[in-house]
């Protein structure tokens, strides 16, 4: 079965690079070259994933796919971006991203994450993720145990979400550090660890199991 990608990106040379070698992959591949434009295309066209830039004209990655989640509409959206601060990850996972890759990429990388994002599909998400008596609201940053809110860092927000996302499955130290962490940097595996205890501490050291030998997984 073709499948149908949308590259949303304003650097032309960058964008056509994109195409081909996508095209040269086997994919089917549209391009705009800025926000309005890749907004209404993805409203209306049969795609099967997006690779948005942030920065575009007229309209930016952030604002058109807090459009699309805001219709329901749940397309998988790799979001490129110069900007690689942890805040602005964060920024682009809690607008709706499925994934966030920093500029200058490996297009190796570019290429797996891609097929992992068409791997899991395009489920309908809620805006608002509950597991057991633990909610939380992405778009607002908030977290609850219980109806009594939670303080939580960027980071932590993250790997809570990234967790709340795959109740009862087991996710590995690799999979936390490459979507949670800065695939690019040299962050040191037990950085997960030490996470997982800040996280423990605040909801609850019974909800984050750690499965031996295979990473962590958050009871439902």
């Amino acid at each position: 079965m073709l499948v149908r990608l949308l590259v949303v990106e304003d650097e032309a040379r960058l964008a056509s690079a994109l195409q081909r070698g996508l095209q040269a992959e086997g994919f089917a591949v549209d391009v705009a070259g800025d926000g309005p434009t890749g907004l209404e295309l993805a409203r209306h066209g049969e795609y099967d994933a997006m690779i948005l830039d942030v920065m575009l004209p007229g309209l930016s990655g952030y604002r058109v796919v807090r459009a699309l989640r805001a219709e329901d509409r749940w397309l998988p959206v790799l979001m490129l971006s110069a900007k690689d601060g942890e805040y602005d990850q964060a920024d682009g996972l809690d607008c709706g991203a499925d994934d966030y890759l920093t500029k200058p990429f490996s297009y190796v990388v570019l290429l797996a994450r891609l097929r992992a994002l068409l791997r899991r599909g395009a489920p309908a998400r809620p805006a608002v993720l509950e597991v057991g008596d633990l909610s939380l609201d992405p778009a607002q940053r908030s977290v609850t145990r219980g109806g009594t809110a939670v303080g939580l860092t960027a980071r932590e927000f993250a790997l809570l979400e990234y967790l709340m996302r795959r109740p009862g499955e087991v996710v590995s130290k690799t999979e936390l550090l490459d979507h949670v962490w800065d695939a690019s940097l040299d962050t040191a595996p037990n950085a997960v660890e030490v996470y997982v205890g800040y996280l423990r501490r605040k909801v609850g050291r019974e909800r984050l199991e750690t499965v031996r030998g295979a990473g962590y997984r958050l009871a439902p």
